[in-house]
């Protein structure tokens, strides 16, 4: 594929500006998980949904089955929209789709802010999860089809920095109206939801849609127009948008077509879906929806003194690992030993959490060392698991199957949300199991499995184009050859025909391809 001499990120300025405008949508998402958890421990909140109760360091609480639906609803319903999302996303782009999400989450906002009543505050919870699912998704798959194979990495850090900037900003605003003593504590976090799908709504008039998607609903022209817009000036489109069209016809050649069966007809298809569904639920696996969604409840059953500061500590401390992320770990780090190592890391912390509080609960040194290690534990999630999980998931579905794959793998990955952040109200409630930290011996092993099964399955695409994972997942490589192996794949021009490179430069990669095969068989 022709470059440009000038590879530097002020070359790209357009494309910044268009993925800047998308990381808007994990920062809605962000916001919403980071505020919902702080409402239930506001007395504003439970003096309309809760109940008094003496156990409560509050003197009141909630329900556990009200504590699980207001948390669960918004992750089924971001798990049924991203389950479809390749339905949609056949006939709309991604714009399109994101504009329905805009829309979609203020409707439902206008129902949780307008209610007093439990029922409709459960269906606003669903309809803002279908947004939420939309916007993680396709927001996701426009930076993955419209990047190049040298920012992706970097601009789905910002768009996990983003979930966590998110998520800060909700705990923020979660502890400033607190001791409010009105409904007013819990309706001024509600209506921050409103910002973003406006933002967003208006930003997105100014960008081109994603060329690959352009290019595979056949809009050939429309998708070169797109991809020059998203490049430098001088830039060679042409060669890539060619390119990007060889790789799809030649995918239409060796498959049937695009739908739900053609995920798993054939073997390589099927091994793309699974390998993107196990990575995206590597977050559930880690057990850190149950942390992001309940750590102002679960500081405050665990007896934390100032618990909404103390989870604007934790959040802040997960953004300062995805800044530690973007500015060493994306440039020398490999994805597989940091998803290893992070996933084993998070289960360790959480075990010494869950053994010390076992020993000691609720005295003051217990509570330190709770957030403390809660904060190492954000640390290692943010930093080394939560990015990487979405990038794997995101860059190994096959270009075809893009939408359907990565939709799947989402709906999977917000289902394992769904079940930790319903579930954990048994384990962690004064009114069910009263677990409270102990919640942290079921997600060690947790963790061990995952980082077992990276270990095992999941192949090094860093620095990988689309086309270039395409041609080494159709070579039907093992995971650990993955890293090493040097493709040899040939650039078309416009017209779909060969470029004008020698047939001797093929030969040398090649030659080069086998010699590497040769010293890796020899390690």
């Amino acid at each position: 594929m022709a470059r440009v001499a000038k590879e530097s990120w002020t070359a790209h300025g357009r494309l910044f500006i268009a993925c800047g405008i998308m990381i808007l949508s994990p920062f809605q998402y962000g916001i919403d998980f980071g505020m919902i958890g702080g409402l239930q421990a506001m007395v504003g909140f439970l003096e309309v949904y809760g109940y008094r109760t003496p156990k409560s360091p509050t003197g009141w609480n909630l329900a556990t089955e009200r504590q699980q639906l207001i948390s669960s609803l918004m992750t089924l319903g971001a798990f049924i929209s991203s389950g479809f999302a390749g339905v949609a996303a056949n006939k709309l782009g991604r714009r399109a789709c994101l504009g329905i999400a805009c829309v979609t989450c203020c409707v439902a906002n206008i129902i949780m802010m307008t209610t007093t009543h439990i029922a409709p505050l459960y269906v606003g919870r669903l309809v803002i999860g279908f947004a939420n699912g939309y916007f993680m998704t396709f927001s996701q798959l426009y930076i993955q089809e419209s990047s190049t194979a040298k920012y992706r990495g970097l601009f789905l850090t910002g768009f996990q920095f983003f979930t966590s900037f998110g998520t800060l900003i909700g705990t923020i605003v979660d502890w400033a109206t607190a001791k409010r003593p009105d409904k007013s504590a819990y309706l001024i976090p509600l209506g921050l939801i409103y910002v973003v799908p406006f933002l967003l709504g208006i930003g997105m008039f100014f960008i081109p849609e994603s060329p690959r998607w352009l290019i595979l609903q056949g809009r050939y022209d429309e998708g070169r127009k797109a991809l020059k817009w998203l490049r430098p000036d001088g830039y060679d489109t042409d060669a890539e948008a060619a390119e990007i069209r060889a790789a799809i016809e030649k995918e239409k050649e060796s498959s049937s077509g695009v739908g739900w069966l053609d995920m798993v007809r054939n073997p390589v298809d099927r091994r793309r879906t699974l390998l993107a569904v196990g990575a995206v639920t590597l977050q559930a696996a880690s057990g850190a929806m149950f942390i992001i969604a309940y750590k102002a409840y679960f500081l405050t059953m665990a007896k934390v003194s100032n618990p909404f500061a103390m989870s604007n500590v934790l959040s802040c401390i997960g953004i300062l690992a995805i800044i530690a992320n973007s500015l060493i770990i994306v440039k020398f780090g490999r994805r597989r030993v940091l998803l290893m190592v992070g996933l084993l890391l998070c289960g360790v912390l959480q075990l010494i959490v869950a053994v010390i509080y076992d020993k000691q609960p609720g005295t003051k040194r217990t509570g330190t060392i709770i957030v403390a290690f809660s904060c190492l534990y954000m640390f290692c999630y943010n930093g080394m698991i939560s990015t990487y999980a979405w990038l794997a998931g995101g860059e190994i579905p096959t270009q075809r199957l893009r939408s359907h794959t990565f939709g799947l793998a989402a709906a999977v990955g917000f289902a394992g949300a769904w079940l930790t952040t319903f579930t954990a109200p048994y384990f962690i409630n004064p009114a069910s199991l009263d677990w409270g930290p102990r919640y942290g011996y079921i997600w060690f092993p947790s963790c061990v499995i995952a980082a077992a099964w990276v270990f095992f399955f999941l192949p090094e695409v860093k620095n990988r184009t689309l086309e270039e994972i395409d041609e080494m997942f159709n070579q039907r490589m093992p995971a650990r050859k993955f890293r090493k192996y040097v493709c040899v794949g040939v650039s078309v021009d416009a017209s779909g025909r060969k470029s004008i490179e020698k047939e001797q430069d093929i030969e040398v990669l090649r030659n080069e391809k086998v010699e590497t095969e040769i010293a890796v068989a020899k390690e």
